[in-house]
């Protein structure tokens, strides 16, 4: 990794970095800033003068002084101090640099406890000044000391930044470019957030550690225990060899959150020691299967990270897509499991009486989400492993009351379907998500779901979190869905399994059933009358085994790729052509395009085939509405497709696009502007008028379709596309990238 950085620059980063403390963060920054050519000159602080001279021999710092108004006078605008000291050392820090050194200089720190070093602050200062950024990187090693420098150490590291509202975004920007300078991930926390995070991740372990090892050593046999240790005790426990003093400070410092950590740890601790005593083998395995599975997913999130990220220089791993034009399309691939059948899959498992085996699961972030928040409501769940889940279903009333709140991440299907079951369940829940999904319009499940006698609490502008009060009796309503939703419909049939009487759903448009194929797959009755879905209580699920077919929303993205490019020859295997999904299939033959179905068969209740396409000229068209729904999320790439057709596509109807994870007629719209492409955005959906599409920089939004759109665009592109924020395409498609490459899509990652 390190043979990326560059050795030369034309012009340094920073003039002077000054490192308060010469051990192993601050002399590690020092050495990598050095060696990174980032600044002209790096100048430590000791407290003794032979640690500083020490830091000078051993080429940490070219300078080395033991205290900062020994140099205070020389450092202006463009200057960084980093404070790397002891937690419960930051404050003497802090008032030396007050009273020395001038506003213009940038000063920032490393410490592990933020809210402590932010009370510093404030009793230092009074107030916040701007040049101070709140950071903490999180790198280390049980070694410690100006000997321990190590320049590679905060490579694909993560660096948590927590500035506040009197920071200014001139000094942050400079701090983030010096962390991502050394090959550091710098990512943004409030100083709270990463307190209370840090004590459950960091603090929490390293008290467990220390304790551990404290209690063998005063065993009777410890000498016995330690020569006899395998390697798991050697690596849980190698923390417990990190710098005493560093860590009782850091106890001192955050120490209402770490005690929050540690009486949560303990009281879990306790239920297990119950579980081993009874010989509660359940209750056991509940225990162990849940925290195997989030390790093993921990792990996998590394892993990709590990393989898929180069040394960050501007953006994080992973987080900008470049292509490079032309290639053709030509192969035969499957893409991941469909996430909508994924989601339900679980849910319905869960409530089911008996066990459930899945095989095909996404094993992508969303769907993760849903598995975890059965998980805490008590379900064992085993896997997923290569596809493959085994839910142990509870019934329709065995639900347990979670701990804290369901947290749904991105999942927008996670978060409206959730709604539906738990406003039948005996206890509160409160779901949420990140920050994205925070932003997302849930009044549309949350009115009706009222109208049901459910009890929810929405932030005033009706998006998440959602709050919804147990022990409600609910009762059957006939909704006339405004606009068409497959999430709603299925909001509003799940409540319905705890309704009295009957619930039913008429929509305006049909949107996808998988629900109520899956309902029935259960063995519960579902009964279809032309646009009108109901069901009625009082029955049950039994389990049964469910073979999840591709996602034709992530099959979408080649299809529209082949159809673009000349000399295209794709087949996309085992793909899920159920007919309120196929929108698309007929939208791009609409359009001219060269596509078939093969092997048609049904598994599960869900109708799959293998698509061939090959390249054949698209024509522009105006979209039938009656479409619309039954392609909703596969419009940007079609928004693609329609860009290098011949003449003009119109899409109308399709206002629910405007509130996805990004307004996305809108984002899409300004990217091919962007790229030259005579594109109008209208209240309701878009003009596109075909013509080339040039190269250039487009942005995401965070937005995982819009990423891979663009993505396909290169095919057809005269010059390179670069796309923004794309880090959300691992959780929707973990393996786009790679199957993107292996049918001939010259894209790459930064």
């Amino acid at each position: 990794m390190t043979s990326d950085f560059p050795t030369t620059r034309t012009k340094t980063l920073v003039r002077n970095l000054v490192v308060v403390g010469t051990g192993l963060i601050g002399g590690s920054l020092a050495c990598a800033a050095k060696k990174n050519a980032l600044c002209e000159r790096t100048i430590g602080v000791a407290r003794r003068e032979n640690v500083a001279r020490k830091a000078v021999e051993l080429g940490v710092v070219d300078e080395a002084v033991i205290s900062i108004e020994q140099i205070a006078s020389r450092l202006g605008a463009g200057d960084v101090i980093f404070i790397a000291v002891p937690t419960l050392s930051v404050r003497a820090v802090l008032s030396d640099v007050a009273k020395t050194v001038a506003p213009e200089v940038t000063v920032t720190d490393g410490a592990s406890v933020k809210g402590s070093v932010l009370n510093d602050v404030l009793s230092v200062y009074g107030k916040v000044p701007p040049q101070l950024v709140l950071g903490h990187p999180i790198a280390g090693s049980e070694k410690s000391g100006v000997e321990a420098f190590n320049p590679d150490l905060f490579v694909n590291h993560r660096i948590i930044l927590t500035p506040v509202k009197e920071t200014s975004e001139q000094h942050r920007a400079l701090v983030e470019a010096l962390w991502r300078g050394v090959g550091a991930e710098v990512q943004e926390l409030s100083v709270d957030e990463h307190d209370e995070i840090l004590a459950a991740t960091s603090h929490l372990p390293h008290a467990i550690a220390f304790s551990l090892v404290d209690t063998l050593t005063n065993n009777s046999n410890s000498t016995n225990i330690f020569r006899y240790a395998a390697g798991g005790f050697r690596d849980f426990t190698r923390i417990a060899s990190s710098d005493a003093i560093m860590w009782r400070d850091i106890m001192l410092a955050n120490r209402d959150a770490v005690m929050r950590a540690i009486e949560e740890f303990s009281a879990d601790l306790h239920t297990l020691k119950n579980a081993i005593g009874s010989g509660d083998g359940d209750q056991m395995l509940d225990v162990f299967t849940r925290a195997k599975t989030a390790r093993d997913h921990f792990t996998k999130m590394l892993d990709q990270r590990k393989n898929m990220a180069k040394v960050p220089t501007t953006m994080s791993a992973m987080n900008t897509f470049r292509v490079s034009p032309g290639g053709k399309v030509a192969g035969s691939i499957r893409v991941p499991g469909d996430k909508s059948i994924s989601h339900r899959s679980i849910m319905l498992g869960s409530l089911a009486e008996g066990v459930t085996y899945v095989e095909g699961f996404l094993e992508g972030e969303d769907a993760l989400a849903t598995l975890q928040t059965f998980r805490d409501m008590g379900v064992e769940i085993e896997g997923p492993e290569n596809g493959c889940v085994t839910i142990h279903g509870v019934g329709l009333h065995g639900l347990k009351k979670p701990e804290k709140s369901l947290y749904v991440g991105n999942s927008g299907t996670s978060m409206r379907l959730l709604s539906g079951i738990l406003s039948g369940q005996a206890f509160d829940t409160e779901l949420t998500g990140d920050e994205s999904l925070s932003k997302r319009p849930m009044r549309r499940v949350t009115k009706p779901l009222a109208e049901m006698g459910a009890s929810l609490v929405t932030e005033e502008d009706g998006t998440p979190p959602i709050k919804i009060g147990g022990g409600k009796k609910l009762k059957g309503i006939h909704y006339n869905m405004p606009v068409a939703s497959a999430q709603v419909k299925s909001c509003l049939l799940l409540a319905g399994l705890y309704a009295e009487g009957e619930t039913s759903v008429t929509e305006p448009a049909p949107t996808r059933d998988h629900t109520e194929r899956m309902l029935t797959g259960f063995g519960y009755p579902v009964k279809k009358e032309g646009a009108t879905a109901s069901i009625t209580s009082g029955g049950k699920l039994v389990g049964t085994n469910i073979d999840i077919p591709a996602d034709i929303s992530s099959a979408t993205f080649f299809l529209v790729a082949a159809a673009i490019t000349p000399g295209s020859d794709l087949t996309l295997t085992h793909v899920g052509v159920n007919p309120t999904r196929i929108g698309v299939i007929n939208i791009l033959k609409a359009m001219g395009a060269n596509l078939e179905l093969k092997n048609e068969r049904e598994i599960g209740g869900e109708p799959v085939a293998d698509i061939h396409i090959q390249y054949a000229p698209l024509t522009g068209i105006h979209i039938p509405e009656d479409q619309v729904p039954l392609a909703i999320d596969e419009f940007p790439a079609l928004f693609i497709a329609a860009a290098c057709a011949e003449g003009q596509t119109v899409l109308t109807g399709a206002e629910e696009l405007r509130v996805k994870e990004s307004d996305r007629i809108q984002a899409m719209a300004d990217g091919l502007i962007k790229l030259g492409v005579d594109a109008t955005a209208t209240p309701d959906g878009i003009v596109i008028n075909s013509g080339p599409i040039g190269g250039g920089e487009v942005e995401s939004l965070g937005d995982h379709r819009i990423a891979m759109s663009f993505a396909i665009a290169g095919l057809r592109a005269t010059a390179p596309i670069t796309i923004k924020d794309c880090a959300n395409v691992a959780t929707s498609f973990p393996n786009f990238v790679q199957l993107a490459q292996e049918v001939g899509i010259k894209l790459e990652t930064d």
